[in-house]
């Protein structure tokens, strides 16, 4: 089978994550305990105890869902061979870990350290970002552009699912129009503020200064970055990408798409069921997409 495996974002962190890879595997016991002594604190302890508020700022959550789906696939051990790899908004840093591009431990300390960034960009304006159900994208589009204000879309989910995200005001106005043009449902989602928007400027900045320090490898097989979701294997590329998704909307359609067309005939989610497979399933109902056991 020509496997592709996918990582998760933001916004499936729950009190228990983890805990069966911790008490299942000794592979997965070993990377949990690594992480808690590069981070210096028990990350573990939230993850798996919580509190449930604790889960929910940025840091702590970022660098939960990067420990939970990365050390759901490496468990693996010697029998972790992905054809292709793709993440999510955050995921996309895993899955650079994942295809050996960056260090464990770098991934972990980027995600840690970009994560204090984004908190303080959102901070800085007032923002958020809700998923938009059954209307077109076109015209989503066209409403965003209307209101006069900063809000735009974020993450092209699947078909019928498109994120926007923007300054509060800007995410309400589109909200009554997007009501009236007869969305199905609109949720507000479980993050900080307006990622994947111009918002975030200063994460990109951030960002431009950062990743020339890191040690990135060649990687063993390619990604699909957020911004294209067409592969590639070039480093320059790699790192222009993971910064431009930050203020560039997600192309995860597209990204799946490419993924079929390019030889996948299966998929791993490394997240939770729900979250990653659902929209695989919208994208084409003929995918073949397991679970790798977080």
């Amino acid at each position: 089978m020509t496997k592709a495996y996918l990582f998760p974002g933001q916004g499936f962190q729950h009190v228990g994550m983890g805990k069966n890879l911790y008490d299942q595997f000794s592979l997965a016991r070993d990377y949990f305990e690594h992480a808690n002594e590069l981070l210096g604190y028990r990350i573990t302890d939230y993850m798996f105890y919580g509190p449930e508020e604790k889960l929910l700022e940025t840091q702590i959550a970022q660098n939960a869902i990067y420990l939970s789906s990365l050390i759901g696939a490496l468990k693996e051990g010697k029998d972790f061979q992905p054809f292709m790899v793709a993440g999510h908004s955050l995921g996309e840093t895993t899955a650079l870990v994942a295809n050996g591009c960056l260090s464990f431990e770098d991934g972990l300390l980027l995600m840690d350290e970009r994560s204090l960034e984004m908190e303080k960009a959102f901070k800085a304006v007032t923002s958020c970002m809700v998923a938009v159900l059954g209307v077109e994208d076109a015209v989503v589009e066209r409403i965003c552009e209307e209101t006069g204000e900063l809000v735009s879309p974020a993450n092209y989910n699947c078909p019928g699912q498109l994120v926007i995200a923007g300054t509060k005001l800007g995410v309400e106005l589109a909200c009554k129009e997007l009501t009236k043009a007869g969305a199905r449902r609109i949720i507000k989602l479980q993050v900080g503020g307006a990622v994947h928007s111009p918002l975030m400027q200063p994460v990109v900045n951030y960002l431009k200064n950062k990743l020339p320090t890191l040690k990135f490898r060649e990687p063993n097989c390619p990604i699909y970055p957020n911004v294209t979701g067409v592969a590639t294997i070039d480093l320059n590329e790699i790192k222009q990408y993971l910064t431009l998704q930050q203020i560039k909307s997600l192309q995860w359609t597209t990204t799946i798409r490419n993924m079929l067309l390019d030889g996948a005939n299966e998929f791993v989610d490394c997240g939770p069921p729900h979250v990653i497979s659902g929209m695989v399933r919208r994208i084409s109902k003929e995918i073949l997409i397991n679970s790798a056991g977080v």
